[in-house]
């Protein structure tokens, strides 16, 4: 066996990326490697003996008065904390391979010489774009955008693709044109682990080495079965409720439709999309956040979950939590959704940001038997449980492990 360095800028699980990082640590654990952690101190994190190597907090949020918010700007761009911290754990602990989930903005780029002065290969998962695209979905608040696969960098500057905020934008400008100058992934990065063929193939088309880019769909741990109910609930939306999810588009839809649906989840969208149900008078319930069994029980019993997004999805977790639970998925078609729907024949596909489309989808589920309904979702949870299982995952993880040479 190995010695793994895992390495997240949020040690809890704040969403889907910061899942697999901590749940890909306790695959090889289980296997017999060992693992230890390199993340960024918070006060949500879970406890760990690591947390004496991890960074000083980069987030706005907790910064007050502007010295203290310019310290964070610069410290999202270049942190030097990060190299510290991270010279400072590969002096006692040498691992055989890093492997990198998200460290953006607040561990930063700034580790990867390190690590390879070290002689430590890196493996990144794109569990997002932001090794091609600065502002790292690829869309602003005029939709998908590709500006930066042939042009500047700065695009993302004069586009305000980041919040459409123009100082924000201009901060991932300036991080984005630091380390493209330094080709610092290209140069450092032994491998990138794709979850979806869509972001490998995204990947060769704006010119990343087919060596270099690996396809694993995502793992997850099969929800406990006894939350697979009846189809007596709602379609139903769970996840963050933000922009680039496409909220406004199914609210736009179950309007139209005069199909019910239930949203459950938190997010900056919430206002908008709270107001926007009321003006259409909308036959939408916004459930809030719900976690653990109240989220499964709710997810369980819907006739079908709905998955409206207008950016390059990439291999969603829910889909796969949505067909262990043997719920059919109405996916958009973008980015890594409809491999999942159609490999798994577990759903229906519909335009992304098409109203129109999205509503016709929704009068089919609604329309739709309960027994195909469940054919679909016996479907999904077979594709599943084989193709994304723990065990395929850690196998193809493992074995392109083996493959690095010592950077």
């Amino acid at each position: 066996m190995g010695k793994l360095l895992s390495i997240n800028s949020y040690h809890y699980r704040r969403g889907g990326s910061d899942a697999v990082y901590l749940d890909h640590a306790r695959l090889f654990t289980g296997n017999g490697w060992e693992n230890r952690f390199f993340s960024m101190k918070h006060p949500r994190n879970l406890p760990t003996e690591d947390d004496r190597h991890f960074i000083e907090l980069v987030d706005s949020e907790y910064a007050s008065g502007a010295a203290a918010k310019l310290n964070v700007a610069l410290r999202t761009i270049y942190n030097p904390d990060s190299v510290t911290k991270v010279r400072r754990i590969l002096g006692e602990y040498r691992p055989d391979v890093a492997h990198i989930h998200c460290a953006y903005h607040h561990i930063t780029p700034s580790i990867l010489p390190v690590l390879t002065d070290h002689g430590v290969p890196i493996v990144i998962t794109a569990h997002d774009l932001k090794i091609l695209c600065p502002a790292y979905k690829m869309m602003n608040a005029g939709g998908i955008c590709e500006r930066c696969k042939t042009g500047s960098v700065w695009n993302v500057a004069s586009h305000r693709c980041v919040k459409d905020s123009l100082g924000a934008s201009l901060i991932v400008g300036a991080e984005a044109a630091l380390y493209r100058r330094m080709d610092s992934y290209r140069k450092h990065v032994a491998l990138v682990v794709s979850p979806s063929k869509f972001y490998r193939d995204k990947f060769l088309e704006w010119g990343w080495p087919e060596d270099r880019i690996a396809h694993v769909p995502n793992f997850s741990a099969p929800v406990d079965a006894r939350f697979i109910q009846d189809y007596s609930a709602p379609i139903t939306y769970f996840g963050r409720l933000a922009p680039e999810k496409g909220l406004s588009t199914l609210v736009r839809a179950a309007a139209a439709a005069s199909v019910p649906v239930e949203i459950i989840g938190s997010g900056p969208s919430l206002p908008e999309i709270s107001a926007l149900i009321a003006s259409l008078n909308a036959p939408v319930v916004l459930r809030g956040r719900l976690d653990g069994d109240a989220l499964w029980d709710a997810v369980g019993r819907a006739r079908a979950i709905v998955l409206p997004s207008e950016w390059y999805e990439n291999g969603p977790m829910s889909v796969l939590e949505a067909f262990y639970l043997e719920r059919p998925v109405l996916g958009a078609d973008i980015g890594g959704i409809p491999e999942m729907i159609a490999d798994a024949d577990g759903g229906w596909l519909f335009e992304s940001g098409n109203v129109t489309a999205l509503a016709q989808a929704l009068r089919t589920v609604d329309d739709t038997g309960t027994a195909q309904l469940a054919e679909r979702g016996r479907s999904g949870s077979a594709y599943a449980r084989v193709v994304h299982s723990s065990e395929r995952y850690f196998d193809s993880v493992a074995r392109l492990y083996a493959g690095l040479k010592p950077a």
